[in-house]
């Protein structure tokens, strides 16, 4: 998508998209009549590193391109140099040909003897995990306080004596009750509850319920088909006869897991294991130009290892779905795209929001004018594969190849279902800088601009800025991330794993009334 890199193009003032676009971005802050000599223009105010500077005049009224996609419409005369953002430029409807399946494409798939492996934890059930740990998962919130306890209560001492093991997370979240026990809502919990219980990344799993609450563990097992046993063991806190009980009960549960999984060994897997989870958060203007298109040539890299990548933020693609239905690899699977598309602005509607309001103050301050401009970054995260695939929040991916699943674009409630849906690696890429883990899959944290990640380099792993700044490839950067997700994958731990985070970051997407 976008022409960044190269060592020529790592002295320009500017970057320019595409040939057709009427703005480019700038690199850095750029002063008051300052001439730009690729674009044979001068600047008419100071524009701040990231945003956009018109080339041609563009008339109130007619739209503004980058990516050569419509990005909104000038509200006013724009000059040749004029600074191009919130203050001359609004949305307003216009018609998208979806054009099912039209770019769809033969996948050029690796050989199977050449296809890259990873070392990971493969499970009795055929899944394949890349951490190993021990989750004690919350019914309800008023279980919360309990499982946290009681994952406290496993001292660092008796994690030593199983290295095979990644530790103990708890991991609580802020419904369960006080909702119906039908609908959308309801079922999302039930989604994202059954997804992390069989979650190849744990080797054992403790529910913890209050024993009241709507959404009872017994309905859970019997709707999604899980069994108790040796991995999987159950009890709520009115049953055991309190907290206290209950963590000492929960303890000696985990005491008798432990060592079963630390049977667990790493063994050569193919790279067709991997379910990559694509996320951006965070977002500036670089991140169209270089994480998240080098983030997409990973995800075909992956796709045609024959792995799964999965984007996700349904409001975050709003606007540039279009390019999707056209990859659709059948007009089913576009038409679910536009079914999710059309449940969200009705969604909105009937909640007093609006999709077009998407970007946040840090995304307009680092020059995001509208949701299409982010949007259109955003799906390039996604590559250039074929959609075979979209799915409902935290529903199970049963197909390989390039997939999306609907999500809000809040970043923690998005990732907990795209884990959920069997996710087990996490590439995330930021350019404000978002710090966050997410166990139990391990997060990757990629910088879309070089001084976000000299800032934060405690928190991000690739500088994916390089693209701008030393005249590196997107295919460059993209293989080299690819390379990361197999280390990653094999075990070498993300800056946010060195952390500790990820404890807190269990976010279900809680959907209707609290009653």
């Amino acid at each position: 998508m976008a022409e960044a890199g190269g060592a020529q193009d790592a002295q320009k003032l500017t970057v320019r998209l595409n040939p057709a676009d009427n703005v480019v971005t700038s690199r850095s802050e750029i002063g008051a009549n300052v001439k730009i000599p690729e674009e044979m223009v001068a600047t008419l105010t100071p524009v701040p590193q990231g945003h956009k500077i018109a080339t041609r005049r563009i008339g109130a009224g007619e739209p503004v391109k980058k990516y050569n996609q419509i990005i909104g419409f000038a509200t006013e005369d724009i000059r040749p140099g004029g600074h191009v953002h919130t203050h001359n430029v609004a949305m307003k409807d216009f018609e998208r040909d979806y054009a099912f399946c039209m770019d769809r494409t033969e996948t050029d798939y690796i050989p199977e003897a050449d296809r890259a492996t990873f070392q990971g934890f493969r499970r009795k059930n055929g899944k394949v995990g890349t951490r190993n740990y021990i989750g004690v998962l919350t019914s309800v919130n008023c279980s919360a306080s309990a499982a946290k306890y009681l994952a406290d209560a496993v001292s660092p001492e008796m994690l030593e004596k199983y290295p095979n093991v990644d530790g103990v997370v708890a991991l609580s979240h802020a419904t369960g009750c006080g909702m119906a026990d039908t609908g959308e809502g309801y079922e999302n919990l039930q989604r994202t509850l059954w997804g992390f219980a069989g979650h190849p990344n744990f080797a054992g799993i403790i529910l913890v319920g209050l024993g009241c609450e709507v959404n009872q563990i017994d309905f859970l097992l019997e709707a999604h088909q899980l069994e108790r046993g040796p991995r999987l063991r159950t009890m709520t806190l009115q049953e055991t006869g309190g907290t206290r009980k209950t963590i000492e009960k929960g303890l000696a549960l985990i005491e008798e897991m432990l060592p079963l999984a630390n049977q667990s060994r790493r063994e050569t897997c193919p790279a067709s294991e991997l379910t990559l989870a694509l996320q951006c958060g965070g977002s500036d203007a670089y991140s169209g130009m270089t994480a998240n298109p080098s983030l997409g040539y990973a995800a075909d890299l992956l796709v045609r290892h024959g792995g799964t990548a999965v984007l996700a933020e349904t409001p975050e693609i709003y606007g540039a779905e279009h390019l999707l239905t056209r990859r659709a690899v059948s007009k089913e699977v576009g038409e679910k795209l536009i079914e999710r598309i059309k449940w969200w602005e009705a969604y909105c509607a009937r909640n007093g929001g609006e999709m077009n309001n998407n970007p946040s103050p840090g995304n307009k301050a680092g020059g995001l004018t509208t949701i299409l401009e982010k949007s259109l970054g955003a799906t390039a995260k996604g590559g250039t594969t074929n959609l075979t695939g979209v799915y409902k929040y935290g529903e199970r991916i049963d197909t390989k190849g390039f997939v999306f699943m609907d999500s809000p674009g809040f970043d923690p409630c998005s990732i907990t279902g795209q884990v959920a849906s069997g996710s087990n690696v996490v590439a995330f890429t930021t350019g404000r800088g978002s710090c966050y883990g997410c166990k139990p899959a391990p997060s990757m944290k990629l910088a879309t601009n070089t001084p976000m990640y000299r800032r934060m380099v405690e928190d991000m792993d690739i500088n994916c800025g390089a693209v701008l700044d030393e005249g590196m490839t997107i295919e460059q950067m993209g293989e080299e991330i690819f390379q990361q997700v197999l280390a990653v994958a094999s075990g070498e731990k993300t800056k946010s794993e060195k952390l500790g985070i990820g404890d807190h970051e269990f976010i279900p997407w809680q959907v209707g009334a609290v009653m």
